[in-house]
């Protein structure tokens, strides 16, 4: 009998296609705004963030400061009669030295007198009653600014200590000032180099990515920054905060710009002045009557009679009241 042979063929399906789905699109908050950069940097969880920050900012990258702690910057003054002021980060690193960190986004009147103000404030009010001045330990304010404070060098970050005028002798380094000006730094990101850049290209473009530069994911304190900085990581109480906070950010840089464009309009330095007031003044106004209801005429007439330096003050803690009597009490207390 002839053998029988049999032939199977087998049909294999099609290559299944392979879907590729694209990574999610980040939105990060903003650093530059107060709840933004408390937020990244004063996470007592990652102090790791503010180190790497500071050792950048502070010591030209160098691995200096190894630890940290984290003190609330609203504190009240020890000594009685000095002006409340709010900072936005303050620490104590490395050798006992009080670090105070400030954001400012808009160049208000006599800015640069209030940065030395919070600076010898701050190293003033270390002393307890009674304690000699060897209690004293060193201060660095770094302050962060969204606009040109020093014209005659293009230097985005500067580093003040004292020293002799002629000779050049530097005194002790008890205060140092430290600046970081942010509209001087436009390197694109292909172009940026090293800790100080890129952590000064995270506060000034973060908003504008949609994902963690590869650049920066390679760095794990800045890996930390972005995903604490990733709008989806916050809570419903903290996007509120946020709105609120980026409301206003945007109202004060609106009311100033408007300000700005009544003076020029004016053509002499008085009306720039007083649009600049004018702009302030009806900023603040619509924000406490979003928070309070209407304000009476008399309140409004002892708003207007502030200084501008009293409304910069109330432009900060207003977003702190919760009815009309928190605004009188503050207002007594400016003419107390």
């Amino acid at each position: 009998m002839a053998g029988i042979s049999v032939s199977i063929s087998l049909v294999l399906p099609q290559d299944l296609p392979i879907t590729i789905y694209p990574l999610p699109i980040m939105n990060f908050i903003n650093p530059k705004t107060d709840f933004g950069f408390k937020k990244i940097f004063a996470s007592p969880q990652h102090k790791e963030v503010l180190i790497s920050f500071l050792n950048a900012m502070l010591y030209n990258a160098e691995p200096t400061i190894q630890d940290l702690e984290i003190i609330d910057p609203y504190a009240a003054p020890a000594i009685t009669g000095l002006k409340d002021t709010y900072l936005d980060v303050k620490a104590k690193i490395t050798g006992n030295t009080t670090v105070i960190i400030e954001m400012q986004v808009i160049n208000v009147e006599a800015f640069t007198k209030r940065v030395i103000y919070n600076a010898a404030k701050t190293y003033a009010t270390q002393l307890k009653p009674r304690e000699g001045y060897s209690k004293l330990n060193p201060l660095i304010a770094l302050t962060i600014t969204d606009f040109v404070l020093f014209e005659n060098t293009d230097k985005f970050l500067t580093h003040f200590v004292f020293k002799e005028v002629e000779e050049n002798i530097e005194y002790y380094r008890e205060i140092e000032l430290v600046f970081l000006e942010l509209p001087k730094f436009n390197k694109r990101l292909e172009e940026v180099e090293g800790l100080i850049q890129s952590w000064t290209y995270f506060i000034k473009n973060a908003p504008e990515l949609e994902e963690i530069p590869e650049k920066f994911a390679s760095v794990p304190e800045m890996q930390t920054a972005f995903n604490i900085a990733n709008r989806s990581s916050l809570n419903l109480e903290e996007l509120q905060a946020l709105e609120k906070r980026e409301m206003f950010f945007e109202d004060q840089r609106g009311a100033v710009i408007k300000g700005m464009q009544e003076g020029r309009q004016e053509g002499r330095q008085e009306g720039r002045q007083e649009g600049l007031i004018e702009g302030e003044i009806a900023l603040i106004m619509r924000q406490i009557a979003r928070r309070t209801g209407e304000i009476p005429a008399t309140i409004q007439t002892r708003i207007q009679q502030l200084s501008s330096q009293q409304l910069d003050d109330l432009g900060e803690i207003l977003l702190d009241f919760t009815s009309q009597q928190d605004l009188i009490t503050w207002l007594e207390s400016m003419s107390a």
